[in-house]
């Protein structure tokens, strides 16, 4: 992910998500020297993941696929790439959070050897107030 790449990401975090980062969001996380990886198929936008590491942690911070394409393989993808670049970075293990309500995800986290290891309750914003976040944890060190 680059500068250049930035609306096109915002705009896919918005069709995907109903409390979207903002462009400043993903700008913030560039700037701040995180491992942010796009996927484009035919040119276009497909996908895109944010790693933050510190030391020896990696925390997955945002992952999205475009509606059309999601059940592809393509969040699988995005997901190998980036444990493959937090082993590189000497991370010994990945953690992210996912909301309680979105069982693809979570299903897709724990086919990558992710496990549950708490809740954080009221942690993201909802329609109908706040919705619990699963926290998951990968290690392999």
């Amino acid at each position: 992910m680059s500068e250049r790449d930035l609306d096109d990401v915002a705009a896919l975090e918005a069709q995907v998500q109903a409390f979207p980062w903002s462009r400043d969001h993903f700008r913030d996380s560039l700037l701040a020297g995180h491992s942010c990886w796009i996927c484009s198929v035919g040119g276009v936008l497909a996908g895109f993941s944010v790693v933050m590491q510190v030391l020896d942690e990696a925390h997955l911070l945002n992952l999205g696929v475009d509606k059309p394409r999601q059940g592809r393989g393509l969040g699988g993808r995005l997901l190998q790439e980036a444990l493959q670049t937090a082993r590189h970075n000497q991370a010994r293990g990945m953690f992210l959070e996912v909301r309680a309500s979105n069982q693809r995800a979570a299903d897709l986290y724990r086919n990558f050897g992710f496990r549950q290891i708490s809740v954080r309750k009221g942690y993201y914003p909802a329609a109908d107030g706040r919705e619990d976040a699963l926290v998951f944890k990968k290690e392999w060190l």
